[in-house]
């Protein structure tokens, strides 16, 4: 068995006991039932993840920024050059970019993976090479990728969860980086959805309108030419790639299959997670969306996905800087099923019992 298959066999739905007695020790708690809003959903999701309650909280974390670059900007549909891939990268491991400012003000380890940068990189500290290929093809013209380079991209994507997972981390958030992913995104988002490429497409970077106008015209095209079949995920991220989406999907079902909660960050890693729920439909139970990117296509991925983002700040920036702004939020809702009393345990009168007292 292949490690994907092997991935997606240990992949089970949220243990239910758990989120029951999550659901329960909530109402318990020396605090008015709901009162604390979706962060007790969050408490429910956690302990059906963990298969236990209370969940261990998740800490400590780590954001792991998958990058490549895409043969689809040689149609223009960004004005950043592409050698941007690189220089970001090199920006992420000397700490200068703002998932490196996000990270350390929560102390979350950051972890670049190169699954496909065009231009070669020089070891660092901080960077794993799991370098697939030198980018992809251009979408617009064919495949992005061979399904046997898409199945080592997603492979690569699992064995990054569970190496870091088994370094100590109780927590994995996405992270991506990549000049011109904001196309295959809403490629692949349009794939799996079925929506339409002028709703599914946004500015990425912040194109002009007329940049905007080409690129729905060059994904509304791709799709046209390889006529996705949402069923085959493999063949979708082979389609449209890219190397980093494959690689995010590896990583959330990896997570999912160790019983580690991931939170989702933007609309890259909404493309992702559409492609690892098609292979493991259970799997999206243990991931949390940390945000809601302004990108239009990442809402028909949380939709798609029901997934309800913990925050909206208008992000749109990628690198997994809207999920690390929702982590502490995923902390304190665990910490809450450990520390907060009952009304039982702290003396303290429930208006549910003095109901039936009175009665």
């Amino acid at each position: 068995m292949d490690l994907l298959a092997e991935t997606i066999a240990a992949i089970a739905s949220p243990d239910a006991g758990a989120r029951a007695a999550a659901a329960e020790r909530l109402d318990r708690m020396t605090k008015p039932r709901g009162s604390l809003g979706r962060v007790e959903d969050l408490a429910v999701t956690l302990a059906g993840i963990a298969g236990e309650c209370p969940p261990p909280v998740p800490e400590p974390a780590a954001v792991a920024v998958f990058a490549a670059d895409h043969g689809v900007h040689a149609q223009g549909v960004t004005p950043w050059p592409q050698e941007v891939t690189a220089q970001m990268v090199a920006n992420f491991l000397s700490g200068g970019a703002v998932v490196n400012a996000f990270a350390r003000r929560l102390g979350v380890e950051v972890c670049v993976v190169d699954v496909g940068v065009a231009a070669p990189l020089d070891p660092a500290p901080g960077l794993l090479s799991r370098r697939i290929a030198d980018g992809t093809a251009d979408l617009s013209t064919g495949p992005a990728l061979t399904r046997e380079q898409t199945q080592a991209a997603v492979e690569t994507g699992i064995q990054t969860a569970r190496d870091l997972v088994a370094a100590g981390n109780r927590c994995l958030l996405t992270g991506d980086m990549g000049i011109a992913n904001t196309t295959a995104a809403a490629a692949l988002i349009c794939a799996f959805t079925g929506a339409d490429p002028t709703v599914a497409t946004g500015r990425g970077t912040g194109v002009d309108d007329d940049t905007l106008a080409h690129k729905t015209a060059v994904v509304a095209a791709a799709i046209e030419r390889h006529r996705p079949d949402p069923t085959d995920p493999l063949g979708v991220l082979a389609a449209f790639g890219g190397l980093e989406h494959a690689a995010m999907a590896g990583f959330v079902l990896g997570a999912a299959a160790l019983r580690v909660p991931v939170l989702l960050d933007g609309v890259n890693a909404g493309a992702a997670a559409l492609a690892a729920a098609a292979f493991a439909p259970d799997a999206r139970g243990r991931w949390v969306a940390g945000h809601r990117s302004a990108e239009p296509g990442h809402q028909l991925a949380l939709a798609h996905l029901g997934l309800d983002p913990l925050l909206d700040l208008g992000m749109r920036l990628g690198e997994g800087t809207g999920a690390l702004l929702a982590l502490p939020v995923l902390q304190a809702a665990a910490q809450a099923l450990h520390d907060v009393a009952t009304f039982d345990a702290a003396g303290v009168t429930d208006k549910t019992d003095r109901a039936d007292a009175s009665g």
